[in-house]
């Protein structure tokens, strides 16, 4: 496999296992909790550094994971308290998680490779660049089977496509009705914490690629942008999908054609397919309003302006307008 095919297919990927949460993360209204997540899984990356000594080490994914975990139940509990409205929690949180990664890099990991570009904006080509490669037994020849993220980023996939599919339906009652939910005995609140966990680890896994910053745009925008097209579940999943494999491939190019950073390239085309898609779908509910306006008024009946004579019921004769 060429380092270019492996690379996009590390976009696709990557795209796509970030997006399938982000239908859930966006019907929630949670999406800044994400960008929260981002920032706050620094420190947890830095103490599993401290615990294994090794940058491709577990450790880092579930530590990273738990600090993650950390911003979104110390948002649930700051916000029970009722002490602070609105994202305000957020804004405590994920601030001193994220300052405490820098201070903690800075002071005694300088040496290791993770510098602030690569925290905010990764970089999709350095993580890609470590290929799994196979002897092929009695010949000399290696064959590569691409980088060794892209197998990572495909098990994160397939735990999120196994999670959403086995509790597809506790997630559709806990976002959309979670009384009703806690009322069928769904244990409403391990499930979210189970679930926002998984959205830390995916958000882990994706920080080589896409960074803290950048990973906000794949996990929300395509949901967000499918979220114009339909009002159905299903087909919004459906849809996300194909957005995320559109505008991870279609930024990709883009961003190899001018020379451009790869990441900021994927989010800069999620944004134009966005904005594209708001004109159109805004054009076309305008259209729609206007239809039925002209439908409405079609139906008005008003009095006649012919000069006959009223009938003898007394009724005045009317005549259809259109």
């Amino acid at each position: 496999m060429s380092f270019l095919l492996g690379t996009t297919l590390v976009a696709v990927v990557m795209a796509v296992a970030c997006a399938l949460p982000g239908v859930f993360i966006v019907l929630r209204r949670h999406s800044m909790l994400v960008d929260g997540i981002a920032h706050a899984i620094l420190p947890g990356i830095i103490v599993g550094y401290a615990v294994s000594q090794d940058l491709d080490s577990p450790w880092l994914i579930l530590g990273a994971a738990l600090a993650g975990l950390a911003v979104v139940l110390g948002n649930e509990y700051l916000t029970r308290t009722g002490l602070l409205a609105g994202d305000a929690p957020q804004g405590l949180v994920f601030p001193a998680l994220f300052s405490i990664g820098v201070l903690m890099v800075t002071a005694n990991f300088a040496n290791i490779h993770l510098d602030t570009h690569a925290v905010l904006v990764g970089d999709l080509n350095l993580a890609s660049f470590q290929q799994l490669n196979l002897q092929i037994p009695g010949r000399p020849d290696v064959v590569s089977l691409g980088p060794v993220y892209l197998y990572v980023m495909l098990a994160v996939l397939l735990v999120n496509v196994v999670f959403h599919t086995v509790f597809y339906r506790h997630l559709k009652l806990t976002t959309f009705d979670s009384q009703f939910a806690r009322a069928l005995g769904i244990p409403t609140g391990t499930l979210n914490t189970v679930f926002m966990f998984l959205v830390s680890v995916t958000v882990t896994a994706a920080f080589n690629g896409a960074g803290a910053i950048l990973v906000i745009a794949l996990v929300v925008v395509p949901p967000a942008t499918a979220y114009l097209l339909t009002d159905r579940l299903p087909m919004m999943i459906g849809l996300t999908t194909a957005v995320a494999i559109v505008g991870a491939i279609g930024g990709f190019w883009t961003a190899y054609v001018v020379n451009a950073a790869t990441s900021a390239g994927m989010s800069v085309f999620y944004g134009a397919i966005f904005l594209l898609v708001l004109v159109i779908s805004r054009s076309a509910r305008s259209r729609k309003r206007k239809a039925s306006f002209n439908r409405l008024t079609g139906t008005m009946r008003v009095p006649s302006a012919s000069a006959g004579a009223v009938p003898a019921d007394g009724s005045a004769g009317h005549e259809t307008v259109g």
